[in-house]
């Protein structure tokens, strides 16, 4: 049955209008070939989040942090940013076993607090997997050239760098996105047991450079502990310590991708809130285990001004015996090589889970009506939407051979924590207005977890620059103006209807917003200077002006045809 005429629809008129959980459960039971295919158990989910969890924040966070915030209780920080990230998967995980559908925050929005909510995170869904894929492939290109260095083949610089960076492409980040795009269309019980291996290669890795760093570790190098705060809020201290857990919060992004494959899971409600809290889990583990002896192996001022892999380098290189002269001799040489390999391919699983959580949520926005019915058309042979795929191939790889990794590793934070704050808002809205709803897994402590981690959410938000809060603002802009054009006019819910209820919300938040471009366009530029370069305090302003202009002639539109 269409969904327009599906009764089981909530039809509450507006842009406000909520999807009804029989809707959404009955979507979930959808078979056939235009359909997902069921494949993945609790194995292949824990897989599948930690393939996406661990990533460059393991391997080179780690050494700036320490270095500039925490010291040897950079441990501390992960432990923290962990109780954050528990919060917010206790909540996803609820929803994921009571809505098991494709779509992850956006799908859960969308039953709880409306149409518009839910298309304003999944427009904020789609910014962190874009900016999340490309930031990776750039960073898979500049491991790839370190290790080819060292097997004596040069790249070109030309062809390995964007641009901005003094290149003219980055060719290898163009091919990891299309390999990772095409392995994606094959289906996802493929790519699932290709990203196991790579799972498995990366922790066996991380779990021999525990087990062989451990018997090298010094005691004196953990002392002080806690190095005293330097006078300067985030600098050691009690105050390092928040920041740098505000820092290393980002490594741990990624698990809410695994609610994005709940129409490919066998068994939705028991496996989903399993890959969730168990991925969560075993990664809080191995950050903590390999924080702990890379501070131990050398003091944490070692780590200052050391960018990539350089952090892991300058520990492999305090494991061995110390000489009269206090030169050491490295034990495990080849260790360093190991590690690139495990960054490598590591960094493909990153790659193709969030490119499989960007495709998977336009999927759900299209199916909606939201989006054109290109995104939502499956592949009878392959059961999967190649077309969206395609689509982001193309986009990810050009990203990637064009843009700065700086440029692009802004943004994939403060959409994630965006996305994790209104999560956790919508169980306390759904306890009240959908409790007789059946739940697999119940987040315990309800209001408490819920309310903490809107709160720790919303914290890390504030340590971000202002120069990730005006790209949010702008991306956010250019999203309304696609709701209000199409989705508007397009939702399943209530369509063809020149206006809906809500329409002077949704006007209003465009000039909200447009404001808020002006503000975070002057507290950029009084952050960095007034001297400093103004390109982004000018698109900033040329953003506010055009878009208050447009909401303002709607408002004016819209009365005018109300009489």
């Amino acid at each position: 049955m269409h969904p327009k005429t599906n009764t089981a629809y909530k039809y509450m008129e507006g842009l406000f209008v909520r999807k009804s959980i029989d809707a959404l459960q009955a979507e979930a039971g959808q078979t056939g070939a235009k359909t997902l295919k069921r494949v993945l158990g609790p194995v292949s989910l824990v897989a599948l989040g930690v393939g996406v969890i661990i990533g460059a924040g393991l391997f080179s966070i780690t050494g700036t942090v320490a270095s500039e915030y925490t010291g040897p209780a950079i441990t501390l920080s992960f432990i923290i940013a962990a109780i954050g990230c528990c919060f917010a998967g206790l909540c996803y995980a609820e929803f994921a076993s009571m809505i098991p559908v494709a779509g992850s925050a956006y799908t859960y929005s969308y039953a709880t607090m409306g149409e518009l909510i839910a298309w304003i995170i999944g427009w904020d869904l789609v910014l962190e997997y874009t900016v999340a894929a490309t930031t990776v492939s750039i960073s898979w290109s500049r491991y790839l050239v370190v290790f080819l260095q060292g097997a004596g083949i040069d790249l070109p610089h030309a062809w390995t760098a964007c641009p901005w960076d003094g290149g003219i492409v980055n060719i290898p980040a163009m091919v990891i996105v299309v390999l990772m795009s095409l392995i994606l269309m094959r289906g996802t019980a493929g790519s699932s047991f290709f990203n196991g291996l790579i799972v498995f290669l990366k922790i066996s890795v991380i779990l021999v450079f525990v087990f062989l760093g451990w018997k090298f570790i010094e005691a004196e190098n953990y002392v002080p502990y806690i190095p005293e705060n330097t006078g300067r809020l985030g600098e050691f201290g009690l105050s390092g310590i928040l920041r740098g857990a505000a820092i290393v919060f980002f490594a741990f992004l990624g698990f809410d991708a695994v609610s994005t494959a709940a129409q490919e899971t066998k068994n939705p409600k028991r496996d989903m809130p399993i890959g969730i809290l168990v991925s969560l889990l075993v990664c809080t583990v191995l950050y903590i285990l390999f924080a702990h002896v890379m501070t131990g192996v050398a003091h944490y001022t070692e780590f200052d001004g050391q960018e990539g892999i350089a952090p892991v380098a300058v520990a492999i290189a305090h494991m061995g015996e110390q000489d009269a002269q206090g030169i050491i001799t490295p034990a495990y040489p080849w260790l360093n090589k190991a590690i690139i390999l495990a960054i490598l391919f590591g960094y493909c699983s990153v790659i193709m889970v969030t490119l499989l959580g960007q495709s998977r949520v336009f999927l759900s926005m299209s199916r909606d009506g939201l989006l054109p019915p290109f995104f939502s058309r499956i592949n009878p042979r392959f059961r999967t939407p190649v077309h969206s795929n395609f689509l982001f191939m193309i986009v990810v790889s050009l990203l990637a051979g064009f843009v700065p990794a700086q440029v692009a590793g802004e943004m994939t934070s403060i959409g994630t924590l965006l996305a994790f704050t209104l999560v956790c808002a919508a169980v306390l809205i759904v306890r009240k207005t959908m409790p007789d709803v059946h739940r697999a897994f119940k987040t315990p402590f309800v209001p408490f977890v819920p309310i903490m981690g809107i709160l720790t959410c919303l914290c890390m938000m504030c340590f971000l620059p202002a120069d990730t809060w005006i790209r949010l603002v702008l991306w956010m802009l250019v999203g309304l103006d696609i709701y209000a054009s199409y989705g508007r006019k397009h939702s399943q819910l209530e369509p063809d209807r020149a206006y809906r209820k809500g329409d002077t919300v949704l006007n209003v938040l465009g000039l909200v917003l447009a404001v808020l471009s002006v503000i975070t366009g002057l507290w950029h530029q009084q952050t960095v200077g007034w001297e400093a370069d103004k390109t982004l305090l000018v698109i900033s302003f040329v953003f506010a002006f055009t878009h208050c202009a447009y909401y303002m002639w709607r408002l004016w539109h819209q009365a005018k045809a109300h009489g």
